[in-house]
């Protein structure tokens, strides 16, 4: 049995709407910021909101399909793994990126109830 320990699980909003980018070779990426927020009580008792954001993309037939069905401020649940990686600029500088590679992307939607 394999197991992966670079394992990411995150529920948070788009920032953007997805962009796309299709290479020569026919892959397609996509790459949107996921913004993951959390939510604490002050010593004064207040509520005080911290947002990360996440870098993410996504390859192949899941890229296509975010492409299609992902607007900004929608609410996802994805899976994935963290990817580190870096690149020389046009100024010889090594630049560094984090990135969570999505495998599975769930749209989270509020259903409105009436009654």
């Amino acid at each position: 049995m394999s197991v992966s320990t670079n394992f990411v699980q995150l529920i948070g909003h788009l920032g953007a709407d997805p962009e796309s980018t299709q290479f020569e070779s026919g892959k397609q990426k996509v790459s949107f910021n996921l913004a993951t927020s959390e939510f604490y009580k002050d010593a004064n008792g207040e509520v005080v909101e911290t947002t990360d954001w996440h870098r993410v993309i996504a390859w192949g037939n899941l890229a296509g399909y975010l492409e299609k069905n992902l607007r900004k401020g929608q609410k996802v649940l994805l899976q994935g793994k963290i990817s580190h990686r870096s690149y020389q600029d046009k100024d010889g500088n090594t630049k560094y990126i984090t990135e969570i590679v999505a495998k599975e992307v769930l749209k989270l939607t509020r259903e409105e109830v009436t009654a």
